[in-house]
């Protein structure tokens, strides 16, 4: 039997609450405050600060362990969210649009029924699920989260199945989806077009971290001509004067020749026995060098010295012998540029600007900093510069032979001037850009 208007001849009719509304009513508020609290434990799981983290990282509290298991499978929570938020809302609209219709109806007013409907149900999930939850959320993250770590694993526990499968369907399409994943070459490119004045620092880190994965030891490393090294049987006095001449924290030691890498002296290490360094069996203080190839990945190199500790390596060839050095500062200086220390004299720097178009470099200049200086594309060399990594290696292959000084080698719009050589080596070249 329906129940009886309130006012049968009015635009809008007003129906009594009864019990079965009653109860609906009070599920309704009942699911308003149970989405608000889902809402407000997503935005304060998933917007933790690092330090707070590792606060809860560091507990050993029950809820912090449950936040931590959440934590470590983000995605899968993320889902689970997801899926409590959908059938929340879903449930708030059903149950709210039947109590508006049993309480209030516009006669002969069906789409304004429906539409006052939509907006007055939408404002209320709006408010009092969506901004307001996640707002006080946010300034409570940790106290949240601990009071939600329970209903949220139970949660997590009780949709598994559907999320596990909503994970791995997202998750494969991600892997299978055509053109999603952009080339080094395109990330390069779109860094290049949003170069400025302003954030060129910023953006030659970032393009030093889009290029990290791509680059080799063979390329950043201080070949084994310009390694400072000691002889195993070099007197300790000796040792002294080369320490304070290179300024070097460590140095390889090697028996006969280069290619015979005994170890590595730590400076660090003789300070105890300064006094009475003449008589210091010095070979017994040093270190397991630790050897890499040339063609090994910086990125991997870097995992390798944090894991074991060390800040140099002996790059080898193919052969076995000593191609040069690699040390930790040489792989960071690829994304953060050049890193000067009290030792390092302005003049010691591998090039010298003169103006926007002119340039003098060492010759021994690896071709990643010479790139990198001058802005240039990192593959405008490829097709003649062979197996050359530095400035003067790649001079040598253009001309096919070695230069006189003074000479002139031109490359498209850019001119090498040779400014200083021996007879074994160029030492200084000269870079004009003809822009003009």
């Amino acid at each position: 039997m329906e129940p009886e208007s309130i006012t049968n001849t009015a635009l809008v009719n007003f129906y009594p609450v009864t019990t079965e509304i009653f109860f609906g009513l009070l599920a309704l508020f009942l699911l308003f405050v149970f989405s608000s609290l889902i809402s407000g434990a997503e935005v304060s799981f998933l917007s933790l600060s690092p330090s707070e983290r590792s606060m809860v990282n560091s507990s050993k509290k029950k809820s912090h362990q449950l936040i931590r298991n959440l934590l470590a499978a983000p995605d899968k929570l993320l889902t689970t969210f997801f899926i409590v938020n959908t059938f929340s809302w879903v449930t708030i609209i059903i149950l709210a649009t039947y109590i508006f219709s049993s309480l209030v109806v516009f006669s002969n007013l069906t789409v304004a029924n429906l539409i006052i409907q939509i907006l007055i149900i939408s404002g209320f999930i709006l408010l009092f699920v969506e901004i307001l939850p996640r707002m006080a959320a946010n300034n409570m993250r940790v106290k949240m989260a601990t009071f939600m770590a329970r209903p949220v694993y139970f949660l997590s526990i009780l949709f598994y199945p559907l999320s596990y499968f909503l994970v791995h369907v997202t998750s494969n399409h991600r892997n299978t989806s055509q053109g999603s994943n952009l080339s080094i070459d395109e990330i390069s490119q779109a860094l290049e077009l949003t170069t400025s004045e302003e954030n060129m620092e910023d953006n030659g880190i970032l393009e030093g971290i889009v290029k990290f994965g791509s680059t080799n030891v063979y390329q950043i490393m201080t070949p084994r001509i310009d390694v400072v090294a000691i002889n195993i049987e070099t007197p300790a006095e000796k040792i002294i004067e080369i320490i304070n001449h290179s300024g070097y924290s460590r140095i390889p030691v090697y028996a006969e020749t280069f290619d015979k890498v005994e170890g590595i002296l730590y400076i660090k290490d003789l300070l105890p026995f300064i006094n009475n360094i003449e008589s210091l069996e010095w070979q017994s203080l040093l270190r397991q060098p630790y050897y890499i190839p040339e063609n090994k990945k910086i990125d991997d190199l870097l995992k390798e010295f944090q894991k074991n500790k060390v800040h140099m390596a002996i790059v080898v060839d193919e052969y076995g012998g000593t191609s040069g050095i690699v040390t930790l500062e040489d792989i960071l200086e690829e994304i953060v540029g050049d890193i000067s220390d009290e030792f390092d004299d302005d003049e010691d720097a591998f090039f010298t600007k003169i103006n926007e178009f002119t340039y003098i470099f060492d010759g021994k200049t690896q071709l990643n900093d010479f790139y990198r200086v001058c802005n240039l594309d990192d593959h405008l060399f490829d097709e003649i510069k062979g197996e050359a990594d530095s400035l003067a290696g790649l001079l040598l292959e253009i001309k096919s032979n070695f230069p006189k000084l003074n000479e002139k080698i031109s490359f498209e719009n850019i001119d090498f001037f040779i400014e200083a050589l021996d007879k074994r080596r160029i030492k200084k070249i000269k870079v004009v850009f003809n822009n003009v």
